[in-house]
């Protein structure tokens, strides 16, 4: 009976044990298991972090909205006026400017309302005070006198849309080199002024230009 209570004993421990490491198993399997999450939630912060880095870099500077702000004012203002030159002008070089106007800085427009979104600009609401006041001094005018006047405007404010854009370009970064491809647009709409501007070739009677 002793020798049998001693065999019976012995399957008892083992049962034990193997309870024993089955439940240290468990437990390590669990730990396993929390720290893989706690691993896979470390990307997700990081990639936050890298995110709101970039938003960081893209802002733009003073000077850099400076310029895009008054830019686009600009091209608003051209436009106006390119549309007001189809209107109340009266030879068909003027209109033909006034169309040009519109498409060419219609079209930089959508350019730099891309360039601020990227750099967290606001788009201006509209022109500025002294450009409004020069379409409205304008829009009063027709025939002729319109023409002349317009052209004028045109030629003064195409050298100083140069002269900016120029300092602009000389500078680096994606602003630099926006106004790179710009400088030229800009060259012909000033020579395209400077034709309308010429006074026109008087002849007397005997033919000759005088």
């Amino acid at each position: 009976m002793e020798q049998r209570c001693k065999m019976n004993s012995k399957p008892m421990l083992a049962i034990g044990v193997a309870a024993a490491f089955a439940l240290a198993a468990g437990a390590a399997q669990a730990q396993t298991n929390s720290s893989g999450n706690k691993g896979t939630a470390a990307p997700a912060q990081a990639t936050s972090g890298e995110m709101s880095g970039k938003s960081t870099t893209s802002k733009a500077s003073k000077a850099d909205q400076a310029f895009l702000k008054e830019a686009m004012q600009g091209d608003m203002a051209e436009v106006k006026m390119g549309e007001l030159a189809q209107q109340k002008g009266e030879s068909d070089g003027v209109k033909t400017f006034g169309e040009t106007l519109v498409t060419d800085h219609g079209d930089h427009l959508k350019k730099l309302e891309a360039a601020s979104a990227e750099m967290g600009v606001s788009v201006p609401d509209g022109m500025s005070a002294k450009q409004k006041a020069d379409h409205d001094k304008l829009s009063k005018l027709s025939g002729a006198k319109f023409d002349r006047e317009f052209a004028k405007h045109m030629v003064t404010d195409h050298k100083k849309d140069i002269a900016k854009y120029q300092a602009e370009a000389k500078k680096t970064g994606p602003l630099a080199d926006l106004a790179k491809q710009t400088v030229p647009v800009l060259q012909k709409h000033l020579k395209m002024a400077q034709d309308l501007d010429k006074p026109a070739a008087t002849t007397g009677s005997s033919g000759k230009m005088r």
